[in-house]
């Protein structure tokens, strides 16, 4: 008898879509990547078309038409109700049996673990945190930025950095570098030109992103104000960590804390050691490791929990994702 499909695993981000089809032994079928997964932006049916047109190319390449569940780990998937909409639309397209979805920041959390139990920090453009138990609780934030309490992420650190500097340049502020390496990034002369190139749209607002490596660089050099502001990032970092623990009771029992995402996986060693520093203080038994692992094989994982897939199946997987 020939391998079934058992599980289709998806990873849609902000950015981009993985999936992947697998079968019941384990064996990758069949993967494929697509583009960003935008519900705010673009609406819910338009998103899923995205993902539509990865998962079409997936079946196709495993020559099959549909699956015994969906993983979904989705971008913009903050709230339950949310979770449930778009659970709702993928069922609509009948992929598979029956359909899961997560926000993205579990696919992370479950790609780093050898069983649903732990706690994920993610920080990339924004940051947020999760954490899960074999027996199906979970701690989670919004993570919707300042309105939810938010503070961190790449996107979130380039603004501070361009606050303190612009303040420091007229006089507002303390004396820091920012106010000379932020606009030299962009061959600028000064923060008033840079403020303006960006009001203005000179300078591209997504380009702001550039401006976070600048600033761990100038931490790294020395800069007071700088490494402020990395040091304040390491507290936002394991303060989620610690909340989710403690929610979960596995603050007093050894732990797997995951780091993921572009900011914490480029292994800033001030931020590393500070985390580790604050961890240590706070949640001694937590056990910190950055997760390199693709987010899409915590998706399938999350599928092969939810089929009750025996170890050996997991481990044939997360083989294809780890050679």
């Amino acid at each position: 008898m020939g391998l079934t499909a058992s599980v289709l695993a998806v990873d849609a981000g902000n950015s981009k879509t993985d999936v992947v089809v697998v079968a019941d032994d384990g064996s990758v079928l069949a993967t494929a990547r697509g583009g960003g997964f935008r519900p705010p932006v673009v609406g819910v049916e338009t998103a899923v078309d995205t993902l539509a047109d990865a998962v079409g190319r997936a079946f196709a390449a495993a020559g099959v038409s549909s699956v015994e569940h969906v993983s979904a780990c989705l971008a913009n998937a903050d709230f339950p109700v949310e979770e449930e909409r778009l659970a709702a639309a993928l069922h609509a397209r009948a992929w598979g049996g029956s359909v899961e979805v997560r926000n993205d920041t579990f696919a992370i959390l479950r790609a780093g673990v050898t069983e649903p139990r732990g706690v994920a920090v993610v920080c990339g453009a924004g940051i947020n945190c999760v954490g899960m138990r074999p027996d199906g609780r979970t701690a989670r934030f919004p993570a919707l930025g300042r309105i939810s309490g938010d503070w961190g992420g790449g996107w979130g650190l380039a603004e501070e950095a361009l606050w303190h500097a612009a303040r420091a340049e007229d006089g507002r502020g303390p004396a820091t570098d920012l106010a000379r390496v932020l606009p030299a990034h962009f061959g600028l002369p000064s923060m008033y030109a840079l403020i303006e190139a960006l009001h203005l749209e000179d300078i591209a607002p997504v380009r702001r992103h550039e401006l976070t490596p600048v600033l761990f660089a100038t931490a790294a050099a020395g800069d007071p104000v700088a490494r402020s502001l990395v040091d304040r990032l390491a507290d936002e970092v394991v303060a989620m960590a610690t909340v989710a623990l403690t929610r979960l009771d596995l603050l007093d029992e050894e732990t797997p804390v995951l780091l993921g995402g572009s900011v914490l996986a480029a292994r800033h060693p001030q931020l590393d050691d500070r985390i580790g520093e604050l961890l240590a203080e706070r949640a001694p038994k937590a056990v910190p490791r950055v997760v390199t692992a693709s987010p899409v094989l915590g998706a399938a994982l999350l599928g092969l929990d939810r089929v009750a897939a025996p170890p050996e199946v997991q481990a044939r997987v997360r083989a294809y994702y780890e050679a």
